[in-house]
């Protein structure tokens, strides 16, 4: 049974309430760590760091992850940087002003207590990592240099290059490492969750697929962390890697646990561009280009001149123009939606006229190309080869694309879900971003969730609660084995006349139309009817060769398809919903006359986190509402 949609934030002033958490839970002995085993689905910055973290304390644990090894798990793509408040530049930055930066850009739909104990633990993580060897880009005086990021006023983004996850990533994956060679850490690489199993209400354990074999395997534990991330992949074409998906968060949802906020799903501005109908997905370009790059399109609609052809008096500096406290430098949200307002306007540069320009001519001149080689080569060369242009002699390119989701699954201040033993971590849960993420901020949360929070939380729940004696013959087990089973069966037994890829094509197209930067009530009404037909056909008429028995690339997809199916449908059943505008979730009837978002906090001041009820049944809304005892409820505003 799902606990009450509580929040379980401690008592205390917003500054002590962590502290007062941690001074009042109960703790696990060293000795009795050594006979609990949890089990970690996802190694990604969350995952991989929360298991590290517990085996080193002593729990036994059981990591699993879909890749060949942990160190290819998504977060490896992340470019920019992290943020934290240690104020090395001596620019005003304190934790309060990390925590009112990250609550205000998330359009004020986040939990005050969450996001504060997030600021507070970054300093920690950066602590931990330079521990850990990760290389972070050095100023002259031998301190960690920043950068600056959307959204803040400061400069507080520490970061290697354009390598930022993979830099963090492979921190954790060696502390992991370490663990498994002690044996404290048991790998399952290529393994996929499909189902999670609940013993007398608690979750005990999962189902996985051995993706090389085709094996269903099942695992028991003391408490099971999801550090799945994100589901942009609903779109098809993301900056998401192609194995990014929704099902281990969506086969739990199923099982009892709450979907909150769906609709909220971020639009990077700062991708290359689409370039043709068959393109798998989308390439991201960090938003710490923005420091140096300014972005501009023609003032004349339809100029086809050559950008260095254009002068400068007739180009629109747009974001400097309308943004002038934040210029370039504005949230995510705000640069994606008026980039697609200067393309709407006939102004988009390129093939398609759908990107805008990226300038570094300015940035070269007065810095020279070998300190912006030295900021971004990187991400230069990997423009380049896309691309076939080189950003040091002609602007770049870039529009709009779905990259990060602020929805998932509902949690509590202890990151537990409504199923008690369920526990998520990183962009797999409801997070601490609102409805919109700042830069730099999703690998703060994973490692916050998993070096700093989750050894806290899981402890208190071990000592709290007591789970009878159960192995995996236990009836549940059999159940969710026999269930995930006969889905892989149906989905063979099909053989109809369309790919897996088509589909999955066709639900993209339908979400980026009425689900994407911008969103209307009859848009989103269309895309809950087609969505639902589109979900009928594909379990009647979809084809998938081979055999579940072996490696089966087309049977892992078509799995993930089916989820997302169900996914987008209530995704667009939450926007629709929610008759405000907030963050990335812009809905055209509720804006102001120069087309800024325009927030409804009297209606909608809470958490939408939805219930599922049944196949082919309207999905149940609870709310949670947020109390703002800390900050104002004002009109964001960067201009």
């Amino acid at each position: 049974m799902a606990h009450p949609l509580s929040a379980n934030v401690p008592d205390g002033r917003l500054q002590e309430k962590w502290d007062n958490y941690k001074n009042q839970i109960k703790l696990v002995n060293p000795a009795n760590k050594r006979k609990h085993t949890v089990i970690v689905v996802g190694t990604g910055l969350a995952g991989g760091s929360a298991a590290a973290t517990l085996a080193e304390l002593g729990y036994r644990v059981n990591s699993f992850c879909i890749q060949d090894s942990p160190r290819r798990a998504h977060s490896i793509a992340a470019q920019g940087g992290i943020n934290a408040a240690k104020n090395y530049p001596n620019d005003g930055d304190t934790v309060w002003r990390l925590f009112y930066d990250t609550i205000k850009g998330g359009d004020y739909r986040s939990r005050e207590a969450n996001v504060h104990r997030l600021a507070q633990i970054s300093n920690e993580i950066i602590d931990q990592c330079v521990a850990q060897g990760v290389p972070f880009a050095r100023e002259y005086g031998g301190h960690l240099d920043n950068r600056s990021f959307g959204g803040a006023q400061v400069s507080r983004t520490f970061y290697a290059r354009g390598q930022t996850g993979q830099q963090l990533l492979l921190g954790a994956y060696q502390a992991m490492c370490r663990q498994i060679s002690t044996g404290q850490i048991i790998m399952f690489e290529r393994r996929e969750m499909l189902d999670l199993v609940v013993i007398d209400g608690y979750a005990r354990g999962i189902i996985t697929r051995d993706l090389v074999t085709g094996k269903i395997e099942r695992h028991i534990a003391d408490a099971v962390l999801l550090c799945t991330g994100g589901y942009g992949n609903v779109y098809y074409l993301s900056t998401n890697a192609k194995n990014s998906n929704v099902t281990a968060a969506w086969r739990c949802h199923r099982k009892g646990a709450y979907f909150a906020n769906p609709a909220f799903t971020q639009i990077h501005p700062t991708c290359i561009p689409v370039s043709g109908d068959y393109q798998s997905k989308l390439t991201l370009m960090s938003e710490s280009l923005r420091n140096d790059g300014r972005v501009w399109v023609p003032k004349k609609v339809g100029d086809s001149r050559l950008p260095q052809d254009i002068p400068d008096d007739e180009r629109d500096y747009y974001l400097e123009r309308r943004y002038p406290s934040f210029g370039n430098l504005v949230p995510r949200d705000v640069a994606s939606r008026n980039a697609k307002y200067a393309c709407d306007e006939g102004r988009g540069v390129g093939e398609t006229k759908l990107a805008v320009y990226l300038d570094f001519r300015e940035s070269i001149d007065r810095l020279g190309k070998n300190k912006i080689s030295e900021r971004y080569g990187n991400l230069f060369e990997m423009y380049e080869r896309i691309t076939g242009e080189n950003p040091y002699e002609v602007p770049m390119r870039i529009y709009p694309a779905v990259h990060y989701t602020m929805g998932g699954l509902w949690v509590d201040y202890e990151l537990q879900s409504t199923i008690p033993g369920l526990f998520v971590l990183g962009e797999a849960n409801f997070s601490d971003h609102g409805a919109n993420r700042l830069g730099a901020s999703a690998l703060m949360q994973g490692l916050a969730d998993g070096y700093f929070v989750i050894p806290y939380t899981l402890g208190n729940y071990i000592a709290s609660t007591k789970l009878t004696d159960a192995d995996t013959s236990h009836a549940a087990f059999v159940e969710a084995e026999t269930a995930a089973t006969e889905k892989l069966d149906r989905l063979l037994s099909i053989q109809g006349t369309k790919t897996v890829t088509e589909y999955h094509r066709d639900l993209g197209r339908i979400m980026w139309d009425n689900v994407g930067m911008s969103r209307t009530a009859e848009g989103l009404e269309t895309a809950v009817g087609l969505i639902s037909t589109l979900r009928e056909e594909f379990w009647e008429n979809v084809r998938i060769p081979g055999e579940k028995t072996h490696y089966n690339k087309n049977l892992e997809f078509a799995g993930r398809v089916a989820d997302f199916l169900e996914l987008g449908e209530l995704m667009a059943r939450d926007a629709l919903m929610r008759n405000e505008s907030a963050g990335g979730h812009f809905r055209e009837e509720y804006q102001t006359e120069d087309g800024e978002a325009q927030r409804n906090d009297e209606d909608f001041a809470f958490v939408g986190a939805w219930e599922y009820t049944g196949q082919n049944q309207d999905p149940k809304v609870h709310q949670e509402y947020l109390d703002f005892e800390n900050v104002q409820l004002t009109t964001r505003s960067y201009k």
